[in-house]
This record gives structure tokens, sequence and C-alpha cells, in this order.
């Protein structure tokens, strides 16, 4: 029986190992998608408690809390932050199988030192030990980016934003890790939401830009682009349910636009020729200014309306989307692909039986010098377990290259999930040596340790051009 997480945590073989010790362990990480708040890394946050830093923003351990019974006060309430903590040890004592389980227990060692279990019995003493380490000024916000060994972070950011605080942190010359903004439309995507019109006139306002047409639409986020660019943007980031296309005429989309800016009901077919006109605008933007598209879909959010209502968004109550249909996004990167427009992009569908389409569709588009223009982005939220990485990689290895893909990413709300690229990089180690002693692949050490190095790290600096 192998010891509780020890040294060689998900490592069966000694070349598995010898690949993640001697080399995927010390690389940098490029975290390029992640919901970290930028005001929080430029003051340098001091967390007063573990449950500050640890529980305060991740819906993934308030799911799996309320999954115990636990009452709301002890996860978004009123509790006393101890009485959180308590119950969340009680609730990771219950979750096995979970990686949850693995992501606490890396994270307590990593940045904690702690050996041992969390559990009900040894709740207290963690919370003392813990909350103890926490005065000291190595786990302030940057020492622990710094302590992580990340040296670059791509944060998800509204078009109109300042980016003040993005600003500020690069004025610290002190702190290593660069810190850049992603630009994430989401808001002018909703045109049927109620908050468009509003939206719309910020827009307005912001880029001194009258949007009376879809042109000046596409001029004024064009604006917001460059702005975004003049402070080290790489990347955009896009969330859809699901991706349809269908084409419409500039007087349709005029018509359209209209419409919403007077708040009239938009009707289905005509957010669709909508959402199609924008993402491709926005698309041949990022592909001018050398950007990496980012395309999440197969989500479904606020399944709970009840709970939406009570605690709003981001609170752990989406779920994966029964069906996605690909042939919309197929339609999408076909229509750039045909002018030479289509940036290269990164597909995440939330539903791992599209893997394999996902896998095929890829391979359908390329750029003479760039390596996996299309990428089929790393298993992702609900996905980023053992199995569903291990599935992505044999997906990703047997329709194309696994040696081009761009790696982990944490796209997290918690400053301690870096832990989780261990976990991946674990995971992956173990998966590349298991081909070898299988005798799938050649054994060629030297060969191995540089596409576990690509894996972890100089795939992603290539390819978001850092």
């Amino acid at each position: 029986m192998n010891s509780f997480m020890d040294h060689d945590f998900l490592l069966k073989s000694d070349l598995a190992k010898r690949l993640y010790h001697e080399h995927a362990a010390k690389m940098p990480i490029i975290d390029y998608h992640c919901h970290l708040d930028p005001s929080e890394l430029a003051r340098d946050r001091v967390f007063d408690n573990i449950t500050r830093i640890w529980l305060e923003h991740d819906h993934y351990k308030f799911r799996l809390l309320r999954q115990n019974g636990v009452d709301e006060k002890y996860i978004t309430g009123d509790a006393s932050d101890y009485d959180k903590f308590m119950m969340w040890a009680k609730t990771l004592e219950s979750a096995i199988g979970n990686p949850l389980y693995h992501w606490s227990h890396l994270e307590l060692r990593k940045y904690f030192g702690y050996e041992g279990e969390l559990n009900s019995k040894t709740a207290d003493s963690v919370w003392k030990f813990c909350n103890e380490q926490l005065k000291d000024p190595q786990f302030r916000t940057k020492s622990i980016i710094e302590k992580s060994n990340v040296v670059w972070i791509g944060t998800t950011d509204d078009p109109l934003d300042t980016l003040e605080y993005h600003q500020q942190i690069e004025l610290d010359k002190t702190f290593y890790c660069q810190v850049r903004p992603t630009f994430r439309p989401d808001l002018v995507m909703q045109i049927r939401s109620l908050e468009f019109s509003d939206y719309v006139s910020k827009l307005s306002k912001i880029t001194d830009q009258s949007i009376n047409t879809f042109d000046d639409l596409g001029l004024a986020m064009g604006k917001r682009m460059d702005h975004f660019k003049a402070h080290g943007c790489v990347s955009s980031d896009h969330s859809f349910t699901s991706i349809g296309f269908c084409q419409a005429t500039k007087e349709e989309l005029n018509g359209i636009l209209q419409k919403a800016l007077r708040k009239e009901s938009i009707l289905e077919l005509e957010c669709l020729k909508y959402e199609t006109a924008l993402l491709t605008q926005l698309a041949k933007g990022y592909s001018k200014r050398d950007w990496v598209m980012q395309l999440h879909f197969g989500v479904v959010r606020n399944t709970n309306t009840k709970m939406f209502q009570r605690i709003g968004k981001d609170k752990g109550y989406d779920r994966i989307l029964g069906s996605v249909d690909l042939e919309g996004v197929a339609k999408v990167l076909d229509h750039l692909d045909q002018t030479d427009e289509l940036p290269k992009t990164i597909l995440y569908s939330l539903n791992p039986n599209d893997n394999a389409a996902m896998d095929t569709l890829c391979g359908c588009f390329h750029q003479t010098g760039i390596k996996g223009k299309v990428q089929h982005g790393m298993a992702w939220w609900f996905n980023d377990h053992q199995q569903g990485m291990n599935q992505y990689m044999q997906g990703l290895a047997q329709s194309g290259l696994l040696s081009t893909c761009v790696g982990m990413l944490t796209d997290s709300r918690s400053i301690l999930s870096y832990a989780r690229h261990e976990y991946f990089r674990r995971i992956m180690c173990d998966f590349v040596a298991s081909k070898v002693e299988n005798g799938e692949y050649a054994m060629d050490f030297e060969r191995l340790a540089s596409l576990v190095e690509d894996l972890s790290y100089h795939n992603t600096k290539t390819f978001f051009g850092l």
C-alpha cells in the first residue's frame, strides 16, 4: 500500500518519477486563464485566516459543502470563519475520489508544510497551524505567487475595465510576475440581456464613439482592444452556452442593434445573427493583433433560480450542457479561415463527450510555422480531475499531437490554486511514462524530458507569444 499522497503521489514508475521531479516540477507556471482579482494583486492582500484565503471565492468547495447537507450560512452566509473552516474539514474527509481532496492537501503541503490529513479531528489544530503562518509576510498575495513559481498571469477582464490595477502591478518592479488583462466581451455579446442597452451607452462614453450602427459598435470595440493591447493583452476569452452560425446583412444587424438599444425584445434568430456577426468581427480583430482567441462553451449557468436570486452568480450552481452542437463552432472557424483571419484559437467544451469530435475539428485548421493553431483546451472545470485529464490526453494523442498542447490553466479565483499545476504535471508525467513502460513509445529520456517541459511551460509561452 502506498503512503498517503507522498513525494511520489500519482507517479507509478521510476520513469514517471524522474520526469516529474527532475523536469516538470521545476518549470515555471504560465497561468493563461484565471479569475484572480487584479485589485487584490495590486494591493498585495493580506488574508486574515485560512478561510479567507481558501474558501472565500471557491465555488468548487461551495458545491461540495452543499452536497454534504451543509447550511448556506456556513458557505456564503454569516457564520464565523472558524465554523466555515470546520464545516469544510468535515466535508473534505468524506470526499474520497474527488479532486478537491487531492487539491486541498496539495495546497496544505505546498504552502503551509502540513503533511497530514485535514479532517474533523485535525481541523482545530490545522486552523491554528495555518493561521499562525498567515501572519508571516510571505503569505501576502504577491509572495504566494512568487513561491508558486508563476511568471505570467492572464486575468479575465471586461472591455470597459480601466485596467488601473494592472498598471499598479506593473509599477512594482520588485514583483517579477507579469499580470496581463484578457479581453472578455461577454456582456456586449449578450444582446438579449436587460443591461445590454446601458452597457452599450457606457461603451460609447468610454470610447468617445457614438454607437448607432453595427459598424459603430465594431469601431468602439476596436478602440477597447487597442487599450487592452497597450497594457500587454495577448488573448481574448468568450463564454457561451453554445455557439451557432447564421450570417446577416448590415441592414439586418443595424435593425437588431437598434431594437436592443430601445430595450425591445430580441428574437432568438436575431440573437444568433448578432452573435455570429460580432464574434467573427471580434475574431478578425484578434487575428490582426496576433491575439489568442479562447472559446468556452457547453456550460449552463445559474441553474438554481432561487439561489441565483438569493446569492447571485458564480456561487456553484452551474452544470454541463447535455448536448453540444459543434457545427456552429466549425462554421465560425471555417468562415474566418477562408479569408486568412482565423486567430490562434483554443476551444473548450465542458462536456467530455465532445472530446473526440473536438480533437478532429481542431485538426482541420492549421498554419505553417504554428504548432496546433487551433487547440483543444485542457480538461476544464468539472473535468480537471485525474480521469478527465487522462481521457483528454489519450484522445488528443490518438487523434493528433499531444506534444503541441498548451497545458494546464487554473480557471480559478483562489490564489492557492497553483497546486493544480502540480496535479496536472504529475498526471501528465505518469501518462507519458506509461507509454514507454507499456512498450508503446521508444525510451529516449532526453526527448521525453523535453516533452514534459514543453507541456508544462514552453508550449504555452510560444503559443501566446510571451
